[in-house]
């Protein structure tokens, strides 16, 4: 049987984000779960050190999200959201309200992050159409950001490795510069950041007449390599964004719900965005469900006489879907109920101590973590910063090693991902950093001894 479901999936799935070749040589598939494990189906367990791709809050198969979807499956599955509404979806519109920055007060829903990155897009697009500034029609984002696959959300990203393919298809959107303080040249976070918000200040005073909206993800970086942003930075593009009259969209598709050790990410510099996108850990990593967060401001711009086509004509099938929101609700209860969030900010400080110690292997050049985001950068050279020729797919063959040793995560180039469900002990911390350590030393010493 085993073999027989490797041979289909060989056969008829196309996987995100993977080159087939890779997988056909070294297949892999998840049959079960429990709390922060998932096992394939020869039986093998692997710590879920990604979180399932950066969603998953307490762990596969919890009694309480489990019951919350059985509950609910009672009473409906799904009915549309257009032109009506469903209890759980206006009960947890309620509830997410509530834990959002205080001047976001409206949510709409969708299915992914990147529908709700292109979502607010649109708002933001529509919003000046329909307060009679058209002239306001570019965006600006930020260098090496990412924000889905959506062509929208393509647009704005700057990942040339995923994006450049796509160029003819994408809008034209202005690239503005963030801190990658090591890479920079001087290395000080402070100079790093004055500079990109300089760079950026530059762009608004000559282009804001014709922007809409600046979009950039919250305090992390995230597919580019978990860059941290330098303290300020988040609200310095904020106070640039008033000053020059710019709508600005916080992605916290990946930072929010505790990933960071605030509820959203842009509450560690009391950033209040004028359009949010969030979903991930919306439903404890169980069904897909997004949301965008908008100002009663931009809300009360779409709100007339449907004859004066100020309507905001955008949906999809299964917006505010009744299973997933159920699940969210019972999701931000338990968030409540066991601290996550506390919790994930007084483990932040154990983590960092563990993954410190990994500076003492001779190619891990840099690690970057805000709570339970954390990047590993591998370099050829420490002293350089020189990092391993491409061709090597280094931080691919550390995960491989890793998978062999019992965890699961997915590299960015080089860069080795630790996104830990927010369930996760202190000692479960422990083993997958020393999984990792192990894997880096093994693969490091391989690809040096070969050349």
């Amino acid at each position: 049987m085993t073999h027989e479901i490797i041979e289909k999936s060989k056969k008829h799935l196309w996987l995100p984000f993977t080159q087939m070749k890779d997988y056909d040589r070294d297949p892999l598939i998840i049959e079960s779960g429990k709390g922060i494990k998932v096992r394939d189906v020869n039986g093998k367990e692997y710590y879920d050190g990604f979180s399932s791709v950066w969603l998953n809050v307490h762990g596969h198969r919890k009694k309480e999200l489990d019951e919350a979807i059985v509950d609910q499956l009672s009473k409906i599955a799904h009915s549309t959201l257009l032109g009506m509404t469903n209890v759980p979806a206006t009960e947890l519109a309620e509830k997410l309200v509530e834990l959002s920055p205080e001047n976001l007060t409206r949510v709409f829903y969708s299915d992914s992050g990147a529908e709700a990155m292109e979502i607010a897009l649109k708002m933001a697009f529509q919003y000046w159409q329909n307060i009679g500034k058209p002239e306001k029609q570019k965006v600006v984002s930020m260098r090496n950001g990412y924000h889905g696959d959506t062509i929208g959300a393509v647009s704005i990203g700057s990942i040339d490795l995923f994006h450049h393919v796509y160029g003819a298809l994408m809008f034209e959107s202005y690239k503005a510069p963030i801190p990658n303080v090591y890479r920079s040249e001087s290395g000080d976070p402070d100079q790093c950041r004055d500079e990109c918000l300089h760079a950026l200040e530059q762009l608004l005073i000559e282009k804001h007449q014709e922007i809409a909206a600046l979009s950039i993800e919250s305090m992390v970086q995230g597919a580019s390599g978990i860059f941290v942003m330098p303290e300020g930075f988040l609200s310095g593009v904020r106070t640039l964004c008033t000053k020059y009259d710019v709508l600005m969209i916080v992605d916290e598709v990946a930072t929010g719900f505790g990933r960071t050790g605030k509820m959203f990410a842009c509450e560690h510099e009391g950033v209040q965005p004028d359009l949010m996108a969030a979903g991930k850990g919306i439903t404890g990593g169980y069904l897909p469900i997004a949301v965008t967060y908008t100002t009663e401001k931009i809300y009360e711009a779409f709100y007339d006489d449907y004859e004066n086509l100020k309507t905001f004509f955008h949906g999809h099938s299964y917006t505010g879907n009744q299973l997933g929101c159920a699940v969210a609700i019972e999701n931000i209860r338990l968030f409540e109920a066991e601290d996550i969030v506390g919790q994930v900010a007084k483990k932040t400080e154990d983590l960092k101590s563990m993954l410190d110690d990994l500076y003492a292997l001779p190619h891990v050049g840099d690690i970057r973590q805000l709570g339970f985001m954390c990047g590993i950068e591998l370099v050829q050279s420490k002293k350089t910063k020189e990092p391993f020729p491409f061709e090597k797919r280094v931080g691919y063959h550390v995960s491989l090693k890793m998978r062999e040793l019992g965890m699961l995560t997915r590299p960015l180039g080089d860069v080795i991902v630790l996104m830990p469900p927010l369930a996760s002990t202190k000692e479960e911390l422990q083993e997958m950093v020393s999984i990792i350590k192990e894997a880096i030393e093994v693969v490091t010493r391989e690809r040096v001894e070969l050349g």
